[in-house]
């Protein structure tokens, strides 16, 4: 996959995630996708497969009443895509341990991406 398609393609896929749409996402992503989130050094969510992916993208956008992600910097190789990102959200309602509703959250992290038949096959988001 070339680089100007994989820009592409993750562009379409952050749009569809700071809007909502998930649809849109699982769009983006081949149905055997492994997604891995790494917060402070710790795996803390992982979805293998399209199904999986899907309720816990379900199970998540209930948590933000907004949320963005920005790429701040985006490089390719032969292996696949890393975006380093800006991710912002306001909370939906309280959550232990992470903030109150209305509560404002930003992190500076790192997405991974792999590329398969035109999608994206592996993400691993890192903050």
């Amino acid at each position: 996959m070339d680089p100007v398609a994989q820009r592409d393609l993750v562009e379409r896929y952050i749009a569809a995630y700071n809007s909502f749409d998930i649809e849109g996402m699982m769009r983006t992503l081949h149905p055997e996708i492994e997604f891995e989130n790494v917060s402070n050094g710790e795996v803390n969510a992982t979805a293998i497969g399209a199904d999986e992916f899907r309720a816990l993208a379900e199970r998540t956008a209930e948590l933000f009443a907004r949320r963005t992600l920005t790429i701040d910097a985006f490089s390719t190789s032969d292996e696949g895509a890393v975006a380093d990102v800006t991710w912002e959200a306001v909370l939906a309602s309280d959550i232990p341990d992470v903030g109150s509703r209305g509560e404002k959250l930003r992190l500076r992290g790192r997405s991974e991406f792999e590329f398969r038949d035109g999608l994206i096959a592996r993400l691993i988001d890192t903050s």
